[in-house]
């Protein structure tokens, strides 16, 4: 047992694993706490059946983490994120190729995620994962922190990384405050196939009450197939959610415009509250935040993880380009000047756009319309929020 590991990580989800697998095969050593074992198999109980859309800045991440060809198999491919005004009927297309030969990005089945960085931690002797172990508590001091688990277990670590969602203990423990914004909706998820193919293109419907979201994902039984996050306000996610199938499915294709037909469940419902949170510090004495740590975003325009990993691609290189100051206050100084004002900018956008799609009077659709429109029709704009939004200027300074 390493009692004095360079990281002890808090948090078993993906953003948590990922960090363990990336610090692993960057040579530290690291353990990592959930009290939770995470589900890797989509037909167990507690699977999560969402998707995420990982980013080009995110796959090279994944790529050094030695996690990616692992995925690549099974990743689905974004090229075209499109727009839809249902109010205005406006439609438009944000293209990968005007930035390059990739895609904007490849979407992954969570569950499968976990399964395959699990695999990756076994492979890494510098990494000890605990599943069923949490973090209790921690005293931190100049040079390590004291950190007890929830098993008695005492570790010494010289970086503590929160990676213990939305109620973090890690951030409670290190008394840094957060700002919530609550929108009084919830996210419906579930997949779909339909009878249309989706051309690998990622389509954004919105209309009053919040966006329909359609991700592409592979063939489902000889189907085309897509992943939805339908954000709705809680009264109507709770009808939703308890209407019979073939209710519900007929409001999804109606909600979703028809952009693929009709619409068939292929995968059970779930649903969460919608809120944005904003940590006051990315960091404190020995003790870094990160993920939902750190940031919650209402799930539009794939910046929930992606942002989660910009995060952790700061902390890698500031820990590369000098291992012996890791969790030093220069160090943790230097990721909170460089992330914070990133995520408070994109916060700033996303919950513009959020409360827009909300906007339920007719001058408000029409200047969401507009909006749209005047995004897509100046290129250099439209290029600027296409690069942001592949993470540009996340990069350590």
């Amino acid at each position: 047992m390493n009692e004095r590991p360079d990281i002890l990580i808090s948090g078993g989800g993906v953003a948590g694993l990922v960090a363990a697998a990336t610090f692993g095969s960057a040579g530290f050593s690291v353990v990592c706490v959930d009290p939770a074992p995470p589900v890797t198999d989509a037909a167990a109980p507690g699977a999560d059946l969402r998707t995420t859309a990982f980013l080009q800045p995110a796959r090279a991440l994944l790529e050094e983490a030695g996690i990616w060809p692992r995925l690549a198999a099974e990743a689905t491919a974004l090229r075209t994120m499109r727009i839809v005004d249902a109010g205005g009927a406006v439609a438009r297309d944000f293209e990968a190729q005007e930035l390059g030969d990739a895609p904007f990005g490849w979407n992954v089945p969570n569950w499968l995620m976990r399964r395959e960085v699990l695999a990756r931690l076994e492979a890494l002797p510098g990494v000890d994962f605990r599943s069923g172990t949490g973090f209790a508590r921690m005293i931190t001091r100049t040079h390590e922190a004291l950190v007890t688990l929830t098993d008695g277990t005492r570790l010494r670590p010289r970086l503590v990384l929160g990676a213990d969602g939305r109620d973090s203990p890690v951030r409670a423990a290190a008394g840094i405050g957060a700002r919530t914004i609550r929108y009084g909706q919830k996210a419906i998820t579930f997949a779909v196939t339909h009878a249309a193919p989706h051309d690998n293109i990622s389509t954004e419907i919105h209309r009053t009450g919040g966006p329909f979201t359609l991700v592409p994902l592979p063939d489902h039984e000889g189907r085309p197939c897509s992943a939805v996050v339908w954000m709705v306000p809680g009264p109507e996610a709770r009808r939703l959610l308890d209407l019979a199938e073939p209710a519900f499915i007929a409001e999804a294709t109606e909600r979703s415009a028809g952009v693929l037909g009709a619409l068939t469940l292929a995968a059970p419902r779930a649903s969460w509250p919608i809120i944005a949170r904003v940590a006051e510090r990315m960091s404190a004495e020995r003790t870094a935040l990160m993920a939902e740590a750190a940031h919650v975003l209402p799930p539009i325009g794939a910046q929930g993880l992606n942002m989660s990993l910009a995060d952790l691609r700061c902390l890698l290189d500031l820990a590369r380009a000098a291992p012996e100051t890791l969790g030093s206050r220069e160090m943790l100084d230097r990721y909170h000047r460089t992330r914070h004002p990133d995520i408070l900018l994109r916060l700033a956008g996303i919950d513009a756009l959020n409360r827009a799609s909300i906007a339920g009077a007719p001058g408000l659709q029409q200047l969401r319309a507009r909006g749209i429109e005047a995004l897509w029709g100046l290129r250099p704009v439209r290029r600027t929020l296409m690069q942001l939004g592949l993470g540009a200027g996340a990069d350590a300074t």
